[in-house]
Formats: structure tokens, C-alpha cells, sequence
């Protein structure tokens, strides 16, 4: 949200003070500034009022006009100009030669065939809207020469505030809610509102309206005629400009004047078009055009604002396309009102239609503020359009109060919360600067917090001693060590972890990391004919889609590779997230986070993609667990994995997670000439695994020894059944063992492994190896594996 400082300062005398140190300090105690102060009109000299004497039509060209300016000087200025709308007896802003606009000097400059010594300027050009139709039209009697900044509030200091910092403050969402902190830090008084005396209208006849559902807290509206303006004044539309509106014309522009002013979303109707208001819901939906020519659906949640039963408006929203005022209308009818925040928010994400009188709305304006708005917007009325009569008495419908908050405590209370001597004359002042009203009795103090505060945001006694420090300034708080014994602190293992994994996967083997919801997608998943499984189910789901938290990740990493196959031949992706695994004794979610990575491959076998996945863990387990892992063959537990080559991962003796190839149901909704595999490691039963660290071995001094065996393997022998026959009876000189290659065919499938021999005592014999590779054999024999 833009901020002028040039309209908070109608209400606060900043005489004497730094504004951009007070915006600094507004950044500190009350809503976070952006970087960037704009310092508008500061790159704008030179430009004076002038009025056009003579125009002549450029004799080579349908565009051009030939001017002569008096822009205060003693002679008349050539100037030539393409805009449409030059008149003679028109003033408009012309910027003198010298003139500075932005980065551009003005100069003499020939124009096809003739001299231009200045320039007429549009809005635009100057910087004081977008308007760039044609040169400004200036209808205010002041005389040629004057510098344009003397009749309009070009120069001034705007500023960006962070609207997540202003969520819990719904006050701050106008100029004048921001004027009273500025007041208080300044320490200057903060000077009421201009508005009309509506009790002067009180013996007018009322307006029929009625509020007929309870989301609408409050309502006030009043009728006047005789409007006739339909420009808006240029220091409105500068203002409005500067904060990011467009301006339209007067009324709009007022109504949106009001909303950035107060806070207090205002709507104005054609009168002719609403005789009778009504609040209400409909039991039935229907169609209805808004002011921006839009059909939508209106459901039976949505509050709509209504002439008899029939809806104009969509309450707090947007206006319908039927009663927007038009160029004949001169009779209006006012709202200013308050709904149900809950409501406003709801309707805004059901109709995907967000304003900026719905995002006010949204933050629990306060009721007390609609009556307030109709007086002031009135006065600006009257004051801008004399003609103005008000035909009606205000008719104000008042049917949700807050309550009022009153808040006691002592100055103890103070003193424990801040670590400091605040006095009570500061904390008196403070409060009662931000509208508080405080009662102090000795040292009691007895607050009543003020109706715009009181909506949602000062509800107990430590916002109270928030309002008293941030005014009072942190930074002029001491700075003092605190002294408290120091505890080492203990390594988040789970975090340490993912976060190695995460640069091994991404550096080393290039995978995608993904980031996912927490539920399962039905309509996502029934395409690759994996159903949901029975899991915990979201009470408040905003989709019956996504109404079960997913037990597994790799359902959706499927979807996801089945989303990105046109992208790539072959690509990784993984993540770690967390899923649910039903409920314990205690009816609690058995939440666990894991690392799902699947692969997926159109130019590798199947085969070599499932090791290759393998390999990856492996590698993993290596770098973080200085471990080795082992497989055993598992059984399918969930649809989309294959029996075949599905292997529980074990690590330290626990089973940690699986590995496995995608079944091919599933895989040919995928790709059918694509090979999937996958793997999920519960990252908390990793992390518990022992670290065996690193450890220095001396090289042996004497030569090793290997043996190569080639071995036909039958179905379902895995390779860590193979360990077992060697481990034993190679005792401490067998070091190591590896696979150097392989062999199949469509019956036999055949590996040679390579044993290495070596001692640190002495040189090993052939009889001692071989002695130790007949036991070997034997046992390999034993489980059905032969020499080939």
C-alpha cells in the first residue's frame, strides 16, 4: 500500500521535523516501509502555466499544430504541438526551454520544418497520472507563468507499506489510521476530520432500508441530489495517482478517495435504480454482472446488497453493472457499511475476485467507522460540488456491536514486561495518543481500548505494553547482557542429514527436487489406476480431491513424472516431506518424513536404472553412515509396485525403506516405452542408524592376491545371500569383494566376482587361497549356485 505524506500531513503538523526520519521510525514501531521512499515531483522543474493565444493546423501535417503560448513572458512562444485537444484560450502546463522533466532538459528543437521552444505536457508526461490522451487541460484561474507546483501538490514523499504488517490492523488501512501513529511518534496532535453535521438532515425523510442477515454488522446511507461535477479535482487525482489508483471520474474518484483516507470502503447507486435496500442471501443461486461487465455465480453464502429482491451489489465486493452511476445521474444514494470478515473472505475466494474494498473488508473494519465516512465523504462533496443538496436523514441500521474492551493493570506490570522506568506520565500520554483512554489511579491504570483497535487486534494486557514500547522506541531500550548458564546444543541429525542428501543428489546425480502437499490427488492418481488408500482425512478439506494425507510420497512423485515426460528422455527427481501412517494408541498422527527419488529412463534397461538407483543409496549411506546397505526381497504392500525386484533396504540391522520397480499397470499410464523405478527411506530410522565413521588402516606391505569365479545364479539368490557364503571363511585377509561383470541370457543368469586377498604378516600363499575358495564353492553349491 502507497502512502503520501503531503495527505498524512492534513492532519498532523509536521513543522520542524524530519519526514523520512519519521517514516524510518514508523518502519521500526508500526508496519514494516519497503525499501524505496519515493521523492515525486523532484525531478520535475521549469514547468509553468501557460495559455495557448493562437493555433494553427501544420501545413505538411494532419497531426501538428502550430502554437503561440503566453507562459508569463513578455512575448508570445512558437511551440509546436500533436495534441488533439488544443483549443485557443486553453492553459495548460508547458515546460519552458531549460525546463527539466525526469532526465530529459527541455531545448529548441525543429519539428517538421518549424521551431518548438518548449512543450505542452500531458498528466502523464509530468508524472501526476496516467492520462497521456492529450496536453492537461488546467481550468483553475491563476495566472500565466506560475510554476506548476505552486497550484498542485506535485512534490511529495511517498512510501510503500508491507500489507502483511498491517493484517491485524485493520486502522491502518487508510491515511488517517496511519496519521495517528505518525502523531504519536512525532509527539504533535492529530487533527480531526472535516466532515458535515448530519443532524442538521435529521428532520428529512429516512430511506427504506433494512438489514435482513446477520453478516451485515452494520449499515448507514444517505440520498443526495443535484451532483453535476464529473472531473475530479487534480490534487485528488494526483493523491489518488501517487497511492496506485486510477483515476475515473469525480464520484468514483471520491469513493476511492474515501476508501484510502479513512479505511472505510464506500459505495455510491444511482438512485433511480434503489429505492428500496435490502441485506440479505438468496436460498437459490443466479448470475449476476458486476460493474466490470463480468458474469458471476452468486451461491447461497453470498451476501448480497439488494433493491426489494432484487441484487445491485455484492456486499463489500463490487457493484452491479445495472446501478452504476452514468453520465445523467445526479441523484445519489450512499453506503457506507460493515460485514463479516469471514464472510467477505470467503465470497472474495468462491468468486476469485479480490478488491480493495474486500481486502479492507476482510480485516474487521470497524462499525463505529460508517457513519464517520458518509459525513466526511458529504463535506468533500459539498466543498467540490457547491450544488450539492442532501434530500435525506441519515438512516443507519446498527446490528453487530463489539464489545468494549477495558484492560486494568499497574505500573508493576509495566515494569516486569519492559526491564525499564517508564513513568507514568509517558505511558498516560502514549496511550491516550493512540486514542486510549486511560484512567490513572496512583499506580493502577484502567484503559478502554478504542473501537478501530478493539475489532481484533488489543484484546489483552500485553498488547497493551506493546503499544507503550513501540511508541516509546526499542532502540532507546539499554542494552544489556543477559547472563544464563550455556547448555551445548544438540545436533538435529534429521536436518543435518537431508540437507547432505540434498547436495548429493542435486550435484552429484543432477536430480529435481520437488516440494509437494501432504494429501493424496484422486482425480491425479485414478488416471494412473493407483488408488487412495485408506488414510487420516482432512476434516475441513476444500476439495473432496485432496480430502486423505498420502501415506507414501511416491504416488505423487508419479503423477509429477508423468506431468514432465514430453520434457526429457531421462530425468530424477526427489524429495523429502513427510507423510501418515494412521494413528497410535494415543488417536495422534504417526507422522514420519522420508526421502522418496524415482528415476525414470527411456534409453536404460530396466536393469540397469533399478542398480543405478541402488547405487545412489549406497552412495548416500557411504558418505553420511560410512555403512554399507543391504537388501532382502520384499512383498508388495502398495499398488504401484511390482513384485518383481522389490527389495527392502537395511541398514545396521533395520529395515529403513524400500527400492523398486513401478508396476506395469502403472507404467504404461505413464509412458509405455519408459522404465520407472523407485525408492523411499524413512529418514528417522536412517538417522538412527550408527555411524561408523572413519578409520585409518595401514596398507599392507605385502602383495595382494585375487581370485575371479564366475557364477550361474538361479531366481531370487540376491546378492547379499552370495556375502554370506565368503564372509566366514575368509576371515581378515579377504578384503574385499566386487562384481566385474555380468551375463545373461533368457534362462542363466551369470556374474563374476573378484575376491582380493592380503595380509599384513606375510605373503600369501595359492594352497591358503585356495583352500579358503573350495569352502566358498562348496557354499555356494550349498544354496544352488554353480560355477558356469
Amino acid at each position: 500500500m502507497f502512502l503520501s505524506m503531503n495527505w498524512i500531513s492534513d492532519f498532523v503538523d509536521f513543522s520542524g521535523l524530519d519526514k523520512v526520519e519519521l517514516i524510518h521510525q514508523f518502519s521500526l514501531s508500526t508496519a514494516e516501509v519497503e525499501n524505496e521512499i519515493f521523492f515525486k515531483g523532484s525531478d520535475l522543474s521549469g514547468v509553468v502555466v501557460a495559455e495557448i493565444k493562437s493555433v494553427e493546423n501544420h501545413p505538411d501535417s494532419k497531426k501538428l499544430h502550430l502554437l503561440k503560448v503566453d507562459a508569463g513572458d513578455d512575448e508570445l512562444t512558437d511551440v509546436v504541438c500533436g495534441a488533439p485537444n488544443v483549443r485557443v484560450g486553453m492553459k495548460t502546463a508547458f515546460a519552458k526551454v531549460g525546463a527539466r522533466i525526469g532526465e530529459i532538459t527541455i531545448a529548441p528543437r525543429p519539428l517538421a520544418g518549424y521551431t518548438s521552444n518548449g512543450m505542452c505536457c500531458s498528466e502523464a508526461e509530468i508524472g501526476i497520472s496516467d492520462d497521456n490522451s492529450g496536453i492537461m487541460d488546467i481550468t483553475d484561474d491563476v495566472p500565466n507563468g506560475t510554476d506548476i507546483k505552486e497550484i498542485y501538490e506535485i512534490d511529495d514523499i511517498v512510501f510503500e507499506v508491507d500489507n502483511k504488517s498491517l493484517t491485524n490492523r485493520p486502522d491502518l488501512w487508510g491515511h488517517y489510521g496511519i496519521a495517528r501513529e505518525f502523531a504519536a511518534l512525532a509527539g504533535r496532535e492529530l487533527k480531526p476530520l472535516e466532515v458535515e453535521d448530519l443532524k442538521a438532515y435529521n428532520n428529512l425523510k429516512q430511506i427504506d432500508m433494512k438489514i435482513e442477515d446477520d453478516l451485515c454488522q452494520r449499515y448507514s446511507c444517505m440520498q443526495v441530489e443535484n451532483v453535476t461535477r464529473h472531473i475530479s479535482p487534480v490534487n485528488m487525482r494526483i493523491r489518488l495517482y501517487y497511492c496506485g489508483m486510477r483515476g475515473i471520474n469525480f464520484l468514483a474518484d471520491l469513493t476511492n478517495y474515501l476508501m484510502l483516507e479513512m479505511g472505510q470502503p464506500m459505495h455510491a447507486f444511482d438512485s433511480r435504480k434503489v429505492e428500496n435496500i435490502r441485506i440479505k442471501r438468496f436460498d437459490t443461486p443466479f448470475t449476476f454482472k458486476t460493474l466490470d461487465g463480468i458474469e458471476r455465480n452468486i451461491d447461497e453464502n453470498t451476501l448480497m446488497i439488494c433493491n426489494g429482491d432484487a441484487p445491485v451489489a455484492i456486499a463489500g465486493i463490487m457493484g452491479g453493472l445495472d446501478s452504476e452511476i452514468v453520465d445523467d445521474t445526479t441523484t445519489l444514494t450512499l453506503e457506507s457499511a460493515t460485514f463479516n470478515a469471514v464472510s467477505i473472505r470467503k465470497s472474495t475466494v468462491r468468486l476469485a475476485h479480490r478488491t480493495d474494498a474486500s481486502i479492507r473488508y476482510e480485516k474487521c473494519l470497524d462499525p463505529e467507522n460508517t457513519v464517520p465516512a458518509i459525513a466526511r465523504f458529504i463535506n468533500l462533496l459539498k466543498k467540490y460540488d457547491s450544488g450539492v443538496q442532501v434530500v435525506s436523514a441519515l438512516t443507519d441500521e446498527y446490528a453487530f456491536r463489539y464489545d468494549t474492551v477495558k484492560l486494568d493493570f499497574d505500573k508493576a506490570f509495566v515494569d516486569r514486561y519492559t526491564g525499564i522506568e517508564i513513568s507514568n506520565e509517558t505511558i498516560v500520554k502514549t496511550l491516550e495518543s493512540l486514542g486510549f483512554k486511560v484512567t490513572l489511579d496512583g499506580d493502577n491504570f484502567s484503559v478502554v481500548v478504542p473501537s478501530w483497535r478493539a475489532t481484533k487486534d488489543v484484546t489483552i494486557k500485553a498488547d497493551i505494553i506493546e503499544e507503550i514500547t513501540r511508541i516509546y522506541g526499542y532502540d532507546n531500550f539499554d542494552v544489556n547482557t543477559a547472563r544464563s548458564p550455556l547448555y551445548p546444543v544438540r545436533m538435529a541429525t534429521v536436518k543435518n542429514n537431508e540437507s547432505k542428501i540434498k547436495d548429493i543428489l542435486v550435484k552429484r546425480y543432477n536430480l529435481h527436487e520437488l516440494h509437494s502437499y501432504v494429501w493424496a490427488y484422486y482425480d491425479e492418481l485414478k488416471a494412473l489406476e493407483i488408488p487412495v488408500e485408506d488414510n487420516i482425512k482432512l476434516a475441513n478439506a476444500t476439495n473432496p480431491n485432496i480430502e486423505t494425507i498420502r501415506n507414501s510420497i511416491i504416488p505423487t512423485q508419479l503423477c509429477q513424472v508423468k506431468t514432465n515426460t514430453g520434457f526429457a528422455p531421462d530425468f530424477g527427481i526427489f524429495e523429502i516431506g513427510r507423510v501418515v501412517e494412521g494413528l497410535d494408541e494415543n488417536n495422534l498422527c504417526i507422522e514420519k518424513k522420508k526421502l522418496a527419488v524415482t528415476l525414470y529412463s527411456k534409453t536404460k534397461d530396466m536393469k540397469s536404472l533399478y542398480f543405478e538407483l541402488r547405487d545412489i543409496l549406497a552412495v548416500i549411506t557411504d558418505d553420511i553412515k560410512h555403512s554399507t546397505l543391504s537388501f532382502k526381497t520384499s512383498q508388495p504392500k502398495h499398488s504401484y509396485e511390482h513384485p518383481v525386484n522389490l527389495n527392502t533396504v537395511i541398514l545396521d540391522g533395520k529395515e529403513i525403506g524400500t527400492v523398486g520397480i513401478v508396476h506395469p499397470v502403472v507404467g504404461k499410464k505413464i509412458d509405455k516405452k519408459a522404465n520407472i523405478v523407485f525408492a523411499e527411506i524413512d529418514m528417522n530410522a536412517f538417522a538412527d542408524a550408527k555411524d561408523n565413521g572413519i578409520s585409518y588402516e595401514e596398507p599392507s606391505k605385502f602383495p595382494p592376491m585375487d581370485y575371479d569365479l564366475s557364477l550361474e545364479l538361479p531366481n531370487g539368490v540376491l546378492y547379499d545371500k552370495l556375502t554370506e557364503c565368503w564372509k566366514k571363511e575368509g576371515g581378515s585377509i579377504l578384503k574385499n569383494t566386487k562384481i566385474v561383470d555380468t551375463y545373461d541370457t533368457d534362462t542363466v543368469h551369470s556374474i563374476t566376482v573378484r575376491f582380493e586377498f592380503s595380509s599384513n604378516e606375510r605373503t600369501l600363499s595359492s594352497a591358503e587361497v585356495q583352500e579358503i575358495m573350495d569352502k566358498v564353492i562348496a557354499n555356494l553349491s550349498a544354496i544352488g549356485v554353480n560355477l558356469r
